[in-house]
């Protein structure tokens, strides 16, 4: 376990590209904990959704009904849920431990895992830095296996802070290069009470494409089915928000999801969600893109004003501080994010979302038409 460990924290301070990073990690933690499969996702660190999903060991082969699990995982609430785990006092938990050895008391387990996959146990981590969900980490075993022992549960908890750094660090490894032509407007779906697609704009597919091209970022069919149960838990008053989340094309571009349940349609429409996929604009994408680099609040504050164009003197009087100490700031700054300068930093966050698109039409908002 300890190597393990060694080996993950070196992983993750190694700038790998995001994949490279989860395949050896998740190679390095079989090592210590056994498993017969495992599922990893990343989530939008806003709202602690996945974003992403990627399989290893049995369920590579299999289909892993990633709608169903969307649903489930978000439309009901128990203690190993990932939402639960994002706020508990330890990132991680083992189902049997979590129900003193009753596996069927999980709803999870009973109705989707079990079932499905065969599988006897579950242990989870969540990817915490601060109070940002970076994604989680599912393990699996067999009901001829031994479950998860409270020691492979501690061990993994010790892991989470790595792996938020190694996918915080992997997401801004890949810079987007040309971006294709995208389609006008938000794409717009509506799916029904059983989960099946009834209606969608002409956009719709385009949209869908653009997030699962290459297969790099993983598929958003998880993502939709969390919004999906979620928008659920909003409707009958178990949540105060509408859920949304934000997810990055395989050719590094930025979209928002959003979903939200219909009303007044009648007893036959009843149960229906409408989710809609836009490109993300800036405000959308500076906290998010800011986050990853490990800033601290005031970095971020700092940073913020950097973008707005703000000089040294200006910085300090906005946050009262001397023009010293917004020089210590951006020189931290600077080393987190990997420029030299100012403008190096501004190019940086921009970079995948300006570039691409310099002398398209720009709409009264300010962002291109």
């Amino acid at each position: 376990m300890e190597r393990a460990r060694g080996d993950i924290d070196c992983l993750s301070r190694a700038g790998l590209e995001l994949e490279t990073f989860l395949e050896e990690a998740t190679t390095s933690l079989r090592r210590a904990v056994p498993w017969v499969s495992a599922c990893l996702g990343t989530s939008d660190p806003a709202t602690g959704l996945l974003t992403s999903d990627r399989k290893y060991g049995d369920l590579r082969s299999v289909d892993a009904h990633d709608h169903e699990f969307g649903l489930l995982e978000y439309g009901t609430s128990e203690p190993t849920a990932f939402n639960a785990l994002a706020k508990a006092a330890s990132p991680a938990g083992g189902v049997h431990l979590a129900h003193a050895g009753d596996v069927q008391a999980s709803g999870r387990m009973r109705q989707f895992m079990a079932p499905h996959f065969g599988f006897g146990d579950e242990a989870r981590v969540v990817f915490r830095e601060g109070d940002r969900t970076w994604g989680a980490l599912a393990l699996f075993r067999g009901t001829d296996d031994e479950p998860f022992d409270e020691a492979d549960v501690v061990f993994i908890a010790s892991l989470s802070a790595a792996f938020a750094r190694g996918v915080r660090t992997g997401m801004l490894t890949r810079i987007a290069g040309t971006l294709p032509a995208s389609p006008g407007g938000p794409a717009v779906l509506i799916v029904d009470r059983a989960g099946r697609l009834v209606q969608r704009s002409a956009h719709t597919a385009a949209r869908l494409a653009e997030l699962t091209g290459g297969g790099l970022e993983g598929d958003p069919t998880s993502s939709i089915g969390a919004l999906i149960g979620a928008a659920r838990r909003y409707a009958a008053g178990e949540t105060r928000t509408l859920p949304r989340c934000r997810i990055r094309s395989a050719n590094g571009q930025w979209f928002v999801l959003h979903a939200s349940p219909l009303s007044g349609a009648g007893d036959d429409r009843a149960g229906e969600v409408v989710i809609t996929i836009e490109e993300a604009r800036p405000p959308e994408i500076v906290p998010l893109v800011v986050a990853a680099f490990g800033l601290t609040l005031r970095e971020r504050d700092v940073t913020q004003l950097v973008l707005q164009g703000a000089d040294t003197k200006e910085i300090a009087a906005t946050l009262h501080l001397s023009s010293y100490t917004v020089q210590d700031h951006l020189k931290a700054i600077f080393v987190k994010a990997a420029v030299r300068s100012r403008r190096e930093l501004i190019s940086r966050i921009y970079f995948d979302q300006y570039v691409p698109r310099m002398g398209a039409e720009l709409a009264p908002s300010g962002w291109f038409a």
